[in-house]
Formats: structure tokens, sequence, C-alpha cells
């Protein structure tokens, strides 16, 4: 006998990391705020809303923020502030629910199914979060509320900030068809133009597309897509899931060689890096010790390599080094082209483990 339906809250904090100094430093309220470290190499890890509106956006170059907003006021991250706000964030949620998910230190799944908090709906509990969020921490949160966690993530970004955006099961079907595909999980720059191709730019173009057709075109991402599209995601929350490995890829217009591809693995690597930071710095203190370069040729042949240096990566540029340095074990012809290269980290480990144990760890790693 299936259990009772799902009931799923996602949490997201508004410009989380610029909120937090716009809270603390009422001289930058109000005013276009871009949380990062200038510099070439740098990357914006947050922007205020003020900023967005200039076209700013975290994980772009701090440079071109520079250049889009150049009145922006910009402040390096503090990470134990950011921390210690979500932190508190994170014991409202527990308040009400032990099915907590965290996906950073700004956003996490909440299972409400059946509530601690004895409150008669998971609309109201939203509003109850947010309404606790607001007071304890002077910060604003949007939330999602809906049958699962597809949905609701979705859905917590339809009124930022400061929102909440319900999603009842009978409005399933509805609510998703009008939206655009780039909306859905997984459909990046490459995949949009590829369903565009086909006609399909909405949600609803998709659910009326043959789904044996989009399996035998994307495998087993084309059936996912047709689930996605019918509003399907059983995917349950996961409590204390600790991360595998954070990467970041890029698929090229046109096929490169592999002496073209440091620039390409030298912004992967600051995007993987911003958030190999976030999960340093997140509930769980980890870090990661093994870089994993990952190609994939222009007939689709995916090659992976991978090192576990005896000192773990530093930063994005000894991260970027390292990447560079792995092509050197990639034994194809030198004229073979690529599609597609990646920067990841894994191999995760707690902080305090590692920094109390390095001799172990470099003992093994030799």
């Amino acid at each position: 006998m299936p259990g009772p339906q799902r009931k799923i809250v996602h949490v997201d904090m508004d410009a989380f990391y610029a909120s937090v100094e716009q809270r603390d430093d009422p001289a930058l309220r109000g005013r276009p705020l871009v949380v990062a470290w200038k510099g070439a190499r740098s990357v914006v890890c947050a922007a205020s809303y003020e900023a967005r509106k200039f076209g700013v956006h975290s994980a772009m170059p701090a440079l071109r923020a520079e250049r889009l907003c150049p009145q922006a006021v910009f402040v390096p991250p503090d990470f134990t502030r950011y921390k210690a706000a979500s932190r508190r964030v994170r014991e409202i949620f527990a308040r009400h629910t032990d099915l907590i998910e965290p996906l950073s230190l700004d956003e996490a799944y909440l299972d409400v199914t059946q509530p601690k908090s004895g409150l008669a709906s998971a609309t109201a509990i939203a509003e109850a979060i947010r309404a606790e969020i607001r007071a304890v921490t002077r910060l604003t949160a949007s939330a999602g509320v809906a049958p699962n966690k597809f949905l609701a993530k979705i859905a917590s970004d339809f009124h930022k900030p400061d929102g909440l955006m319900v999603v009842r099961p009978r409005a399933v079907l509805a609510f998703l068809a009008p939206l655009a595909v780039a909306r859905l999980p997984g459909v990046g720059k490459v995949m949009h133009r590829k369903l565009a191709e086909l006609g399909i730019t909405s949600v609803a173009d998709l659910r009326a597309f043959d789904a044996g057709e989009l399996e035998r075109r994307f495998g087993r991402y084309g059936r996912r897509l047709h689930e996605l599209s019918l509003g399907v995601d059983e995917r349950p929350v996961l409590p204390n899931r600790p991360t595998l490995q954070i990467s970041s890829e890029d698929t090229f217009e046109r096929d490169l060689l592999l002496d073209e591809l440091v620039p390409y693995i030298e912004r992967l690597a600051e995007h993987t890096w911003t958030a190999h930071q976030r999960e340093a710095d997140g509930p769980h203190g980890r870090v990661a010790r093994t870089i994993v370069l990952k190609l994939k040729t222009a007939d689709f042949h995916t090659h992976t390599r991978s090192l576990t240096p005896p000192e773990r990566p530093t930063s994005a540029r000894q991260l970027a080094e390292i990447a560079c340095a792995l092509r050197g074990r990639v034994a194809l012809p030198r004229r073979t082209r690529y599609r597609l290269v990646g920067v990841g980290l894994a191999g995760f480990v707690e902080r305090d483990s590692f920094e109390a144990q390095p001799d172990l760890f470099r003992r093994f790693a030799g």
C-alpha cells in the first residue's frame, strides 16, 4: 500500500552572502553589492539584487562584474559569518522536521509529510519557517512547496525575493506546461539547443513529444526528461548526505584540441573551487583531496584522469594547474578533438580529520 503523498519544502535564502553583508553593515543596504575578492582570477560568490539588475550573478568572473556594474561595492567573503547564519537557519528547520537535505549553506530540502511542529499543512510550515528566519536572523528566504523535490525547487524561485509558491498535486501539470524547458534540471545550453532543433521549447512541447524518441536520442536522460515533463520525481529527501564530488563542465561550440583547453580548464577550476569552499565551510566541513579531469572526445568517448597529491589543493590556481597537468596522462593522438571538458574535486574527508593527521594522509597518498 503506497504511503502518503509527500510534502516537500525547498527553502532558498535570498542573495544569502550579500544579504548577510547588508544586514551587518547598514551603509551597504540598497547599494549594488558584489561578494568577491577583486582580481583577474576571482569569481563572484554572490550579488545583491541591486547588482543583479545590471546582469551580475554568482560564478561570474569578478572583472566582468566590475565592467557590468562599475558602481558596485566589492566585499571579500566572510564564510565564518555565513556559516553562523546558516547554522541558525538549520536550527529553525529542525523545529519542524528531521528530514533535512542541505544543498549548500543557503538552501535545503525539507520533507514535512509528517512534521514535528504539528502545523496543519506544508504551506503553514513554509510560512512559519520564513517568519522565524526573518525574526531570528533578520534575513529573508523564499520557499517552494510541492509534492516532490524537483517541483519545490522550481517553485521557490518563482516569487523571489521573500516569496512563497505552492504547487498542489492537482495543479502540477498546469504549473509545468508553460515553463521553458531550460528550467528543467540538466537542460543546459547544449541540451536546450538540441531540444529547440526538435521544436521543443516549453515543457508542454516536451510532454507532447514521443517518449520513445526522446530516449532513443538522449538515452536515459531522454526518459528522465519525459518524466519531468509529467512532474514525476521519486527522489527522497536524504538527511546528512555527504558530498562525493563537485565538478563543473563546459561543452564547446566547436571541437577543440587538447592544447586549446587551458583557458576553459582555468575558468572551470574557479567555479569548482567556489563550490568546494561552500562545502568546506558548510555544515559537514569537508575538503577534497582528489583532482579529476574529464574529457569527452568529438565521437562522444569519455576519458577521466585523476590525481590525489600528498598536499591537497588550497586554491583555484592550484586546482587549475593540476587539472591542466592531467592532460599529459591522456594517451590519445595529438590531433584528437574534444567537445567537453570538466574539472572536479573528489575524495572528500572531514577538514578537522585531515588537518589533524596530515602525515597519515600523505603516507596513504604515497
